[in-house]
């Protein structure tokens, strides 16, 4: 519920919502990027927070907060009336993410056998589907009913409310008594964190923020301008769109059999790939029922199981870090976030976003082909 929330409407909501809010508030390309990056920039920050607390106070506290923050963040963007505003509740709504992730591999690591421990990152991990596609349907339901996008908004808080709440009770049960230290905390581990076996998983961390940033900040915008799905109003395109990133998100759920199956190297290849062809077919075929639905099919996927990676890969690495490790992996991750979407909105106005979408899948292709052989 928690990784519904804080990796569904609250992390890609602007995205989704992108056409009404440049309606709305008459944003340019540069402005929507940077509005993007601020949002990955607080998820940065608050990996922080959440790699400070988690140590000392449990999984508990973090998330929870996080999706308090999601709450108020939402309900910003409700009453949102400039830009100023709705750059704030984005900002702080896509906190949660940051707040709702890492912890969960201290849950894991307490409450969950060792042998399961893979396959339980994986379903934690790929809770994002049902949140996309949440808001995906929500958005087309809204939408073909020609509700304000402010409706689903509050509907979004209300989800958030809900979650915050459940959670405050079902983690009380691994949470350990305040005071007690739960393990080293984010800097007395950085030594050991740097280590020369992590950086493929950092370097990988930092390529795909950039090319999904770039891909959940501006493809919905992108369809839409280009004229939308046969047979359907612009409007209702980007919902098919999420919800089809969602579907393939389930295919999250299966990351560790892939990989047991047919080992790291080649799973990494094969997802950097796939987010290539997903990037090339927003690209050249956005208004194709067939090419936006393989497209966003083939995002959902990379994204759902490279969540599921970064958390099994670093506390493979780093068994006794669990959630400090991972908090790194999406520290690195979060800056790809906040680079790509802030170089994309600025080029998108110099050049095009088609452009964009291709030189990103370019960076999918390299480091597809760059990954080392003997990683992991």
């Amino acid at each position: 519920m928690a990784t519904a929330i804080a990796f569904g409407p609250a992390r890609v909501g602007f995205g989704l919502f992108l056409s009404q809010f440049r309606d709305a508030f008459a944003l340019s390309s540069s402005m929507a990027g940077f509005i993007a990056s601020s949002a990955f920039a607080s998820f940065f920050a608050s990996l922080l927070i959440a790699g400070a607390l988690t140590p000392r106070f449990g999984p508990r506290m973090p998330v929870v907060l996080g999706l308090m923050a999601a709450v108020i963040g939402m309900v910003t963007v409700v009453l949102a009336d400039q830009v100023l505003w709705l750059a704030v509740g984005v900002a702080l709504a896509a906190t949660s993410a940051g707040l709702c992730w890492s912890p969960f591999n201290t849950a894991a690591e307490r409450g969950v056998p060792a042998e399961l421990r893979g396959r339980a990152l994986s379903i934690v991990s790929t809770g994002t589907t049902g949140g996309i596609v949440l808001a995906g349907v929500l958005a087309l339901a809204l939408a073909s009913m020609a509700y304000n996008w402010r409706v689903a908004w509050v509907a979004f808080a209300g989800c958030a409310l809900v979650a915050g709440a459940y959670n405050l009770w079902v983690l009380g049960l691994v949470l350990r008594a305040p005071g007690d230290d739960s393990g080293p905390g984010l800097m007395h581990s950085a030594t050991r964190l740097v280590h020369r076996r992590a950086w493929p998983l950092y370097g990988v961390a930092v390529s795909f923020g950039v090319t999904s940033g770039v891909y959940l900040s501006f493809v919905a915008g992108y369809v839409e301008s280009s004229g939308g799905l046969p047979g359907l109003s612009a409007g209702l395109s980007s919902p098919v769109l999420y919800i089809a990133i969602g579907i393939g998100g389930l295919v999250g759920l299966a990351t560790a059999e892939f990989e047991a199956r047919i080992g790291l190297v080649w799973l990494m290849r094969a997802i950097f790939t796939a987010s290539m062809l997903s990037l090339l077919a927003a690209a050249y075929v956005p208004a194709s029922w067939l090419g936006l639905g393989v497209s966003g099919a083939l995002q959902g996927a990379c994204i759902m199981m490279q969540s599921s990676i970064f958390a099994f890969w670093s506390d493979r690495l780093f068994p006794d870090l669990a959630s400090v490790s991972l908090t790194v992996v999406l520290m690195f991750y979060a800056a790809g976030n906040v680079i790509g979407p802030a170089l994309a909105g600025t080029a998108a106005d110099a050049w095009s976003m088609q452009l964009v979408f291709v030189v990103s899948a370019g960076v999918s292709l390299a480091t597809a082909l760059l990954f080392p052989s003997r990683a992991g």
